[in-house]
């Protein structure tokens, strides 16, 4: 790169929120610089395990179908530890895998995912950068006109920020402030080898078929939670838990992800494989009070996680969907606007038109809910006791469920007005 290069539109981060945003600049005709910081793309990145295909369906269900994805997922599982016992809840829907439709979501490797929307990107005509490490923006009379990467300097008529969470170009113009511990979460995740018949038979799949399981009451009480989702010849498995919290507890992250992996419900999921890959990265668990006040400057917009665009929801943790969306929106907005002035408040509408942004507004009591310590420290003995004391027989008359019940509630030492009060607001979100 050099102070010659010049483009139509400078996109700096080959993640999903990037290159799709590339991608859909390029296909149109504009001039388009993907760069990533990373020597490949999808190098850097590590999180990932789920996609909703909703977000590609936007850019045209062929783009759906060739995706470089994992399994389409078929089975929605929830597993409750306490102690050695645990307890599996499990979904499953045919509708959202009907013959002949985009299925609804698809496990994925963030390395594959990345590295394919990079390359389409550059099959529409972008020119894909990797190895280069940004380290500010240019200005000129308030504007933003290019970037600056060591000595070079390359200039564009729009800079477009997709570079994560914490991101230093939004810093560097002046959109948001370093991120502080309280709204994020550290995940820990291993990428574990087994072969695709294993895991098949190991979680009852057919061929092609996919699960996702989340874990509650693996973090020692800890606000957090794991995961695990089958790809196709390999497992991720991995702890999202509060850095501050476990900061208090004085135990490590990993240290927590080993104990998950050696606990009797989970061990025969994953017993032979081996660890390919280790990786430790930061989630953004504010939901939309860590959306910046403005995503936009003259000349720059800000997308995808370094906008603070995820969703915790307990259940389920919307991240790649909602970059995909904010990259089709910056495009959009690019494409639509003749004056560059405009592009900032066109993207802000687009964002509504996609729904990322109502999305967002409509989750954000999740963040108290989920901020209740009682989730992660009594609850899941709770769950579990009740099953213990549904299925233990032995002799005599078996007490009713509402007393049984009524007893748990009483061991666990939460309060029954507490679980009446945490009902309620569980009800409210």
């Amino acid at each position: 790169m050099s102070g010659e290069d010049r483009f139509d539109v400078i996109v700096v981060g080959a993640g999903p929120a990037g290159s799709v945003c590339a991608y859909s600049l390029a296909r149109e005709g504009k001039a388009v610089l993907l760069v990533e910081r990373g020597d490949i793309a999808g190098g850097k990145n590590v999180s990932g395990g789920r996609l909703y295909t909703h977000a590609l369906r936007v850019l045209g269900d062929e783009l759906a179908w060739e995706a470089q994805v994992e399994r389409r997922v078929t089975h929605e599982q929830l597993m409750i530890l306490a102690g050695e016992r645990s307890c599996l809840l499990e979904y499953h829907d045919p509708s959202f895998n009907k013959e002949g439709d985009v299925p609804h979501s698809y496990t994925v490797l963030r390395a594959v995912l990345d590295a394919w929307l990079a390359g389409r990107a550059e099959e529409a005509g972008a020119v894909l950068a990797c190895g280069i490490k940004v380290d500010n923006i240019i200005e000129k009379d308030g504007r933003v006109i290019g970037i600056r990467a060591g000595e070079d300097e390359v200039y564009g008529e729009v800079v477009i920020a997709a570079d994560g969470v914490n991101s230093l170009l939004a810093q560097k113009a002046g959109l948001v402030s370093e991120i502080q511990p309280h709204n994020v979460a550290v995940g820990v995740k291993e990428i574990i080898e087994l072969p695709a018949k294993v895991i098949e038979e190991r979680f009852g799949l057919r061929e092609g078929e996919g699960a996702a399981l989340l874990i509650l009451g693996c973090t020692q009480g800890a606000k957090g939670g794991g995961f695990l989702y089958t790809n196709k010849e390999s497992i991720s498995l991995g702890c999202v838990v509060s850095p501050e919290e476990v900061a208090r507890q004085g135990k490590p992250v990993h240290r927590l992800l080993q104990e998950l992996k050696l606990h009797p419900a989970v061990l025969p999921l994953i017993q032979g494989g081996k660890t390919v890959e280790y990786s430790a990265h930061l989630v953004s668990e504010a939901g939309y009070r860590g959306v910046p006040a403005k995503l936009y400057r003259h000349g720059f917009l800000v997308i995808g996680d370094a906008a603070g665009l995820v969703m915790n929801l307990g259940y389920t943790i919307r991240g790649m969907d909602l970059a995909i969306l904010s990259g089709v929106a910056a495009a959009r907005a690019v494409l639509g606007e003749d004056k560059p002035e405009l592009i900032g408040p066109a993207y802000m509408r687009e964002l509504e038109n996609l729904q990322v942004l109502p999305a967002m507004r409509a989750a954000r009591g999740y963040v108290d809910f989920l901020d209740n310590p009682r989730l992660y420290r009594q609850y899941p003995d709770l769950a579990v006791g009740i099953f213990r004391k549904l299925f233990t027989v032995e002799g005599g008359v078996q007490r009713g469920i509402k007393a049984q019940l009524m007893e748990t509630i009483k061991e666990s030492g939460i309060s029954l007005w507490d679980v009446i009060k945490d009902g309620l607001r569980g009800l409210r979100l």
